[in-house]
C-alpha cells in the first residue's frame, strides 16, 4: 500500500499503535501518520510537507491531479486532533516552492490557518521554502533549539555536532521481508541520538535508508527504522533490514 492509499484508508475510529523513542534523552513518539510528537513540550513536529506540489507541477506542464495538499492537510489535522500541541514545528519543504503559499486554493488557506490558530507555529526554511510562506503566520528560522534538541531541515554532516538533531529532507524509507515479501515503507530513522523524519506529504517518494545519502549519519549498530504501517509503527533494527 503505497503513502497516499494508505492515508486514505486511515480513520479516526482506527485505534493507533504508536512507538515510543528517545532522542538524546528526550522522549518522543513516533505517530503512523509520519508526525513526531514531544509530551514533555507538547510539541508536534512535521517534515517536508511539500503543500502545492501537485500545483508546481503544473506551473511547469506536468499535470497532476490537484488533491495533494487537501489530502496532506486533512492528515495533519487528524494528528494534530490527536496531540492537541501547544506548538508545531514544521522542518522545512513545507511547501514544494516559495510560490505554494501564495496560491494555496481557499479551502486549504482556511484550514491551514484553523490549524495554526491558538498554537506556535514554527517554519523551518527548507531547499525548496527558504522564505516566509506568503502571508501566513508563524515564525520562519533557519533552525530552532530547546529543550535540549536542535530542528533543522537538512541534517548535519558532522555525527558528533549533530546530538539531539531532528532534521527531514532525506525522506527515509526502509524495506523489510513480511510474509516472504519484500515491504517498503516511510520511516523514522533514529540512533537515540539523532532522528530523521519521513515526509509527511502524501506526494512524495522516500529513499532507502541503506542508501549512500545516510553513511557516516548514525551508529548503525544502534539505528532503528521505525516503519509507518496503516495504524501502527513497526520497529526494525537496521541490521534486519533489505536493500
Amino acid at each position: 500500500m503505497n503513502r497516499m492509499n494508505a492515508a486514505l484508508a486511515m480513520t479516526e475510529e482506527m485505534t493507533i499503535l504508536t512507538a515510543t523513542i528517545e532522542i538524546a534523552g528526550v522522549e518522543a513518539v513516533c505517530d503512523p501518520l509520519g508526525a513526531l510528537y514531544l509530551p514533555g513540550s507538547r510539541t508536534l513536529v512535521v517534515s517536508d510537507l511539500h503543500l502545492e506540489k501537485g500545483a508546481a507541477f503544473a506551473r511547469r506542464g506536468s499535470m497532476l491531479p490537484p488533491y495533494d495538499t487537501a489530502l496532506t492537510l486533512q492528515l495533519l489535522d487528524m494528528v494534530i486532533d490527536r496531540t492537541r500541541p501547544a506548538r508545531v514545528i514544521s522542518l522545512g519543504d513545507s511547501f514544494h516552492d516559495r510560490h505554494g503559499a501564495a496560491g494555496l486554493p481557499d479551502a486549504c488557506d482556511r484550514q491551514l490557518r484553523a490549524l495554526m490558530s491558538g498554537r506556535e507555529w514554527f517554519w523551518i526554511a527548507g531547499n525548496h521554502d527558504p522564505d516566509q510562506p506568503g502571508d501566513l503566520d508563524g515564525h520562519c528560522v533557519q533552525e530552532l533549539q530547546f529543550d535540549g534538541l536542535r530542528f533543522r531541515h537538512e541534517p548535519s554532516a558532522d555525527r558528533e555536532a549533530a546530538h539531539g538533531e531532528i532534521a527531514g529532507h532525506l525522506h527515509p524509507a526502509a524495506r523489510v521481508v513480511r510474509r516472504s515479501k519484500g515491504v517498503r515503507r516511510p520511516c523514522f530513522a533514529t540512533d537515540g541520538t539523532r532522528a530523521i523524519l519521513p515526509s509527511f506529504g502524501v506526494m512524495t517518494g522516500g529513499l532507502n535508508l541503506r542508501h549512500g545519502a545516510f553513511d557516516g549519519l548514525f551508529d548503525r549498530k544502534s539505528l532503528t527504522a521505525h516503519l509507518l504501517g496503516r495504524e501502527r509503527i513497526y520497529s526494525v533494527p537496521f541490521g534486519r533490514l533489505i536493500g
